[in-house]
């Protein structure tokens, strides 16, 4: 063979690759452009009504005017939100099935629970974390305590007498006050609810002493004088209650907490219809009326990346790992 027909063939092959990386290409945009040609289901694991709740079908309206298909919100809740996770992780891998979940089953129910039927960081492709709200410190407007001092104090010269409200057992509300007193060497007792709703209605019966409650779930009540606010978890002041400190400020460090959701897929997305999928969840999310619904009760919009959500996602399930077991906590 000469050098010439070296260099034909060569060539030829090249042109050949080059041909076949261009048709896998158009077919993936085809594959996306076609996408979606039949309705969408937006599994939320969790009753309906709560911020979860909420967030699916803010986003689901917006995502159908998109789109031009019908976005069904499906509540599937059971097991702390690890039922509906497991229906989702069984779905084809093909974007027509979507999780929109709070924290719990990504980081959190796969260190309580022994059943769950899923490997969160491996079964579970997390598209965005889509808003997130800091947890806040409250106790009745009877209450004699006027600052985490006072908490601090009163757990301290008291160890396990004071009571705090939670959702449930493995809640976001539930950790952060095992982190608050992991971080401050103290130990409340801890009262488990089924449900945010009446952990609230005996807080604000004084019926228990505190909690650490969603910002936008008791807004309302700071608001209207009933509830009182000693401190936000979050790593800055939350816009709605600017007046209220930071943990940090008032002297805890390593006790930032989020309360977030995110949207996520079965694992195996085409690629090209995951980066649509995407696309169209961060402009839902962007959409002004959506986004200042949020705001209004203090929830801010993150929107961010598949990677950037899955390196906090990392980060937050090693967290809550470390937490769990260090407290010896269980989902009794």
């Amino acid at each position: 063979m000469t050098v010439l027909t070296r260099r034909l063939a060569v060539i030829k092959a090249a042109a050949a690759l080059g041909t076949a990386a261009l048709s896998l290409c158009a077919a993936s945009l085809a594959h996306a452009n076609g996408f979606p040609d039949h309705p969408v289901t937006l599994v939320v694991p969790f009753p309906a009504g709560g911020s979860t709740d909420m967030l699916a079908r803010a986003m689901g309206a917006e995502l159908q005017k998109k789109w031009g298909q019908t976005v069904i919100v499906d509540n599937r809740p059971g097991a702390t939100g690890t039922l509906g996770t497991s229906q989702v992780r069984r779905a084809p891998a093909d974007g027509y099935t979507l999780l929109v979940s709070s924290l719990g089953p990504f980081v959190i129910a796969p260190h309580l629970l022994k059943a769950v039927q899923y490997d969160a960081l491996k079964d579970i492709d997390l598209l965005t974390v889509a808003i997130q709200a800091p947890n806040v410190l409250v106790v009745p407007a009877s209450s004699p305590l006027k600052s985490v001092k006072d908490v601090i104090d009163a757990l301290k010269k008291d160890p396990g007498k004071m009571t705090f409200a939670s959702s449930g057992n493995g809640s976001s509300d539930h950790l952060t006050a095992e982190l608050f007193w992991l971080q401050t060497g103290t130990n409340g007792l801890h009262v488990p609810y089924k449900g945010g709703s009446p952990a609230i209605t005996d807080l604000l019966g004084a019926q228990v002493d505190a909690s650490f409650q969603n910002v936008n779930a008791v807004l309302p009540h700071i608001v209207g004088g009933k509830l009182r606010a000693l401190a936000v978890t979050g790593d800055k002041r939350s816009a709605v209650l600017p007046n209220v400190p930071t943990l940090a400020e008032s002297g805890i460090k390593g006790a930032d907490v989020y309360s977030w959701q995110g949207v996520a897929a079965p694992r195996g997305l085409p690629p090209a219809v995951r980066a649509q999928l995407q696309k169209d969840l961060v402009a839902a999310l962007h959409e002004p009326s959506v986004k200042q619904k949020f705001t209004d009760i203090g929830i801010e919009t993150v929107a961010n990346t598949p990677d950037q959500a899955q390196t906090f996602q990392k980060a937050e399930f090693a967290r809550w790992k470390q937490v769990i077991e260090t407290r010896k906590i269980t989902a009794d």
